[in-house]
């Protein structure tokens, strides 16, 4: 009888011709084709993850921060000269009661109103009488624009005081995605 020997693996020449990889050996890896589509497919599993995550929790975080962000401003609006915008406030009301509130019963009015819109969005307890709450807020938080835009903007750009209230629009956006939530709309992901 003649021995005839298998010729050894290409990949890896350690290889017997059984099959099997002795004990003393590596087992080959991946190749590099292989690789790139495993990958390719741990980086679409993390993105799948990611988005059952972000659909999950996303507008609750965010109901979350606009709520801080309300509690904030209106916690300190009730301790005098804190605020930065409580001239701001003071004055809007007065202009939209046309004067029949005073500057001390606006600023404790607007204190109240948003440290409750910040309550409710915190904790989400009446989320809907404080969703309604803030949408009549950001008449008044917006109402600077228009009644006292010469102020705001004058000739070289805008105040200090314009961008404060013009960073309320993200805040306007932000509320609309939580009460869109909250009325009944749904995050879905593609495939559900």
């Amino acid at each position: 009888m003649s021995s005839t020997t298998a010729p050894a693996d290409v990949r890896n020449p350690a290889r017997t011709a059984t099959g099997t990889v002795p004990d003393n050996t590596f087992p080959p890896g991946p190749t590099k084709q292989e690789r790139s589509t495993t990958l390719a497919a741990r980086a679409d599993d993390a993105v799948d993850v990611l988005a059952r995550v972000l659909t999950r929790y996303s507008v609750t975080a965010l109901r979350i921060a606009l709520g801080l962000v309300f509690l904030g401003f209106g916690v300190l609006k009730f301790f005098p000269g804190v605020s930065p915008a409580a001239e701001l406030a003071e004055r809007t009301i007065g202009v939209l009661t046309l004067h029949h509130v005073g500057p001390g019963a606006a600023l404790l009015l607007t204190a109240v109103m948003e440290t409750v819109i910040g309550l409710t969005l915190v904790t989400g307890k009446f989320l809907r009488s404080g969703l309604v709450l803030l949408a009549c807020a950001l008449v008044g938080i917006m109402s600077p624009l228009v009644l006292f835009f010469g102020e705001l903007f004058p000739a070289g750009g805008p105040t200090l005081t314009a961008q404060y209230v013009l960073k309320d629009v993200v805040l306007a956006a932000a509320a609309a995605v939580v009460g869109a939530v909250a009325l009944g709309a749904r995050l879905r992901l593609p495939q559900e």
